[in-house]
């Protein structure tokens, strides 16, 4: 009878010692922000026509969120914060007689609010934002400087192998963003290669070319990187970039096939090709490379300097 009677007591305190203990594991906490500078940029929010003013350290956070995986090593975090941070105060500084810095976009950098990665992160969201905090805690305030001045810090998805010269690209020749090796976006991204198939005749509509049942396709000239300068289809010349933008392609390092009445094209890398790789950071980040060095190597001769309070 005794035994009977403490197994029951034993059931129905169970319960009670489960609830208890999952009250008391500690939730994890948000890490707090830091920040030197009452610097503010003013982003103007596309989907509401708004003007936002941000502090410069929550407006890092919500463009890491928006540019990199959290799945990246902390070291690629870190050198994309620095890399973000002299983006927009280089914006800062030539748009301070205009409306807005910096739009929430690609068309500068894509900006993330608080309240959408909440949402979007869901029960995540306390270790993803805390991972992206961290990186820019311990970049607080840095940022690239070339000859005293900051650099326009560029950046883009993954390599061909190769970044690419920016006057190849922007026709704006700019010394700390010239082409180096990035061998390691081959092993880590998986959009390294890509292949796209569409018909002959939307091929032709984009290009603002007639139908014409044989594709010819010549006189391809390439930069040292491989990446096409230029090219002939059934005549008519066109820049690689401008194939690039009308075909809405991955890389300006493309080939392109007749299949029929289809056309195939295969892209290696993706996005313009000028200052750091991501997926480049993300390898070099993996074999044991600090922040520091990644961004001296994507970014040729520059400085790191750090706001004053």
């Amino acid at each position: 009878m005794k035994k009977i009677i403490i197994f029951t007591l034993f059931l129905i305190f169970i319960p009670f010692f489960i609830v208890y203990i999952f009250n008391i594991t500690p939730k994890e906490e948000l890490i707090k922000l830091k920040s030197i500078t009452q610097t503010k940029v003013r982003v103007k929010r596309l989907k509401t026509e708004t003007i936002e003013t941000i502090p410069l350290e929550d407006y890092v956070v919500g463009v890491i969120a928006g540019e990199m995986p959290t799945s990246f090593n902390i070291e690629a975090l870190k050198a994309q914060a620095v890399a973000s941070r002299s983006y927009v105060l280089k914006r800062i500084e030539t748009n301070n007689d205009k409306e807005y810095d910096v739009v929430d976009s690609i068309t500068n950098q894509v900006y993330l609010d608080n309240d959408y990665l909440k949402d979007y992160w869901g029960k995540n969201y306390t270790s993803k934002i805390n991972k992206i905090r961290e990186a820019v805690n311990e970049t607080v305030g840095e940022y690239l400087t070339y000859n005293g001045e900051v650099i326009d810090a560029l950046f883009f998805s993954t390599s061909n192998g190769y970044t690419e010269d920016c006057g190849k690209v922007f026709n704006l020749d700019l010394p700390y963003l010239k082409s180096v090796n990035s061998e390691w976006d081959k092993e880590v991204s998986s959009v390294f290669n890509s292949t796209a198939n569409i018909s002959l005749q939307e091929f032709y509509e984009k290009l603002g070319l007639e139908y014409n049942k044989d594709l010819k396709i010549d006189n391809i000239k390439r930069t040292e990187s491989n990446r096409i300068i230029s090219l002939n289809i059934n005549n008519t010349e066109f820049k690689g970039t401008d194939i690039y933008n009308k075909l809405s392609l991955k890389s300006t390092d493309f080939s392109i096939n007749q299949l029929g009445t289809n056309v195939e094209i295969k892209t290696v890398g993706y996005g313009h090709g000028v200052g750091m790789s991501q997926y480049g950071a993300e390898g070099m980040a993996s074999e044991g490379y600090n922040y520091k060095q990644i961004l001296n190597h994507y970014y040729t001769d520059t400085e790191l300097k750090k706001l004053e309070n």
